[in-house]
């Protein structure tokens, strides 16, 4: 057994399950039959009808992100709250079968993305897009199929543009 210097910067941690045990082989003969992309198609079905009701729980999540903001004010920390929130929309908009709002979410990050400090939030435009996620995945607006979603996104993004052209455009390091 060799000795270990004592100022050592790791630690070996073992997990505590095994999860080879968990998992059955397949054999030879099933390995030749089985498809993966079936396999994750079939669970995708299975669980497919869960989704919507999942966008809701995600949307009902950014309405709350967004009383944090009306009731604490704009701050560093209500904005950061609200853009997690957001994001998560926008990763899984397209996942959960929302394409439209997923792009409702991303304008809407790329206007927080884009402030100069979080105390420049313009709370009316927020507002309009939290109201227009709140509303899409309450009403099913999914995708390009709905002109209204359509109409509101075209209006959402101009008004985040126009906003968004007063300050300087940020580097790559995120300063202006």
């Amino acid at each position: 057994m060799t000795s270990m210097p004592q100022d050592q910067d790791y630690e070996i941690v073992s997990p505590p399950t095994d999860l080879r045990k968990k998992v059955r082989e397949l054999s030879p003969r099933e390995a030749r039959k089985f498809d993966p992309v079936k396999a994750a198609e079939a669970a995708l079905e299975r669980i497919a009808p869960h989704f919507g009701n999942w966008m809701d729980n995600e949307a009902k999540g950014l309405v709350s992100a967004w009383d944090i903001v009306k009731s604490d004010g704009v701050s560093k920390e209500s904005v950061d709250t609200l853009y997690q929130s957001v994001h998560n929309i926008k990763g899984q908009g397209l996942t959960l079968g929302f394409p439209l709002v997923g792009d409702v979410a991303a304008s809407f990050c790329h206007l927080i993305e884009n402030l100069p400090a979080p105390e420049d939030l313009p709370v009316g435009l927020a507002e309009g897009f939290v109201e227009a996620i709140r509303a899409m995945v309450t009403e099913g607006a999914k995708d390009t199929a709905n002109k209204t979603g359509v109409e509101l996104l075209d209006t959402l993004r101009t008004a985040t543009d126009t906003y968004l052209a007063q300050f300087p455009p940020k580097d790559r390091d995120g300063e202006s």
